[in-house]
């Protein structure tokens, strides 16, 4: 599973990400609020953790911004601050969880496993299509060259792919990716599908996802 972990304290930030990784997550670490951005606009995560203070966007500022861009991930705010007030804020941003500094390791990785918790089981280990594989095991997409995906990259375009004799739309796609999350839309999709269509270029695949936004979305190959 893939976590975005946004903690300027370097020495706090090296020790959560070995921990996770010890946990078996595949981490992307960032030191300030638009990195985080950043790479939210590259990739799906399946859970975010954001520090509160951090330098040029805080991590309200982040939260605030990726609910606007209908990013729905589950998060978990970090922070030093114990006010109630505070934590009210970060509720209302829409942030998950809340974890206040300093904090025990294992509650820390608990309250991870708890937002990444899996409530789909994958039947087909190996799916295929065009010339690019979709292995359920370690969620790798490959081709040329491979990577790893998300839960929801993954379950998107494993849905595509076991639909591809047709158009599948947008409202299908809410109610078998994104069953019982009330806040995404077909915006959310729309972001998915274009995390999708750069990891297709990414591994030098000949497929592309056809359709356009809030429409019917189709897998095809190139040529």
């Amino acid at each position: 599973m893939k976590i975005l972990l946004a903690e300027d304290t370097r020495d706090l930030n090296r020790v959560e990400t070995v921990a996770l990784e010890h946990e078996g997550f595949d981490v992307d670490s960032v030191f300030d609020g638009e990195e985080a951005l950043d790479k939210m606009s590259e990739n799906g995560y399946d859970a975010i953790v954001l520090d509160i203070m951090m330098p040029k966007k805080d991590g309200l500022e982040v939260l605030r911004e990726m609910r606007a861009r209908n990013i729905v991930t589950p998060t978990l705010m970090l922070t030093a601050k114990t006010e109630i007030d505070d934590r009210v804020a970060g509720l209302d941003a829409g942030a998950d969880d809340y974890l206040t500094k300093p904090f025990a390791m294992k509650e820390f990785l608990a309250r991870v496993r708890a937002m990444t918790r899996r409530k789909t089981v994958y039947a087909a280990r190996k799916l295929k299509f065009g010339d690019f594989s979709l292995d359920s095991e370690n969620f790798e997409l490959a081709c040329e060259n491979s990577m790893r995906l998300s839960v929801k990259e993954f379950e998107l375009l494993q849905t595509l792919v076991l639909n591809s004799d047709h158009d599948v739309d947008t409202d299908y796609l809410l109610e078998h990716v994104w069953e019982g999350v009330d806040n995404a839309d077909g915006e959310t999709v729309w972001l998915y599908i274009s995390y999708l269509r750069g990891k297709l270029k990414s591994i030098a695949s000949n497929v592309l996802i056809e359709g356009e936004r809030d429409g019917n979305y189709r897998l095809v190959t190139e040529g």
